[in-house]
């Protein structure tokens, strides 16, 4: 089991695929970090020997903000949108979709479960 900045790497998968697991590390920046380590992107993880494994972790490292430090800096940005009180600000803090989507229906995601409101009662005569 190959483990890269406290993160195992599925040991069956092709090496560009087992390194999305990253956060922060998608499929293009995969293929550059084992095209500078020298490894080609079919090679299975198991494959790997263990100067790859501590080749990739070298660049990754050095060359990459992942996992913990990410998450902490993305925070940090919506913390700051929401500080400042800009739009986009608002709407993180409101819990609505925040690129423009429309919320009339669609906004599940964001707005989470339906709250019901039921209607009003018309007076009888």
């Amino acid at each position: 089991m190959a483990r890269i900045v406290g993160v195992d790497l599925p040991r069956n998968k092709r090496g560009v695929v087992s390194l999305t697991y990253i956060y922060g590390i998608g499929r293009s920046t995969a293929s550059k970090i084992l095209d500078k380590a020298g490894i080609e992107e079919d090679v299975k993880v198991q494959d790997w020997t263990d100067e790859n494994v501590r080749e990739i972790a070298r660049i990754i490292t050095n060359e990459f903000k992942v996992e913990g430090e990410l998450r902490s800096e993305v925070q940090l940005n919506i913390k700051r949108l929401m500080d400042i009180g800009c739009y986009r600000g608002l709407r993180h803090r409101k819990g609505l979709p925040v690129r423009g989507q429309r919320t009339r229906t669609n906004a599940r995601t964001r707005k989470g479960k339906r709250k019901t409101v039921a209607n009003k009662k018309k007076a009888t005569k």
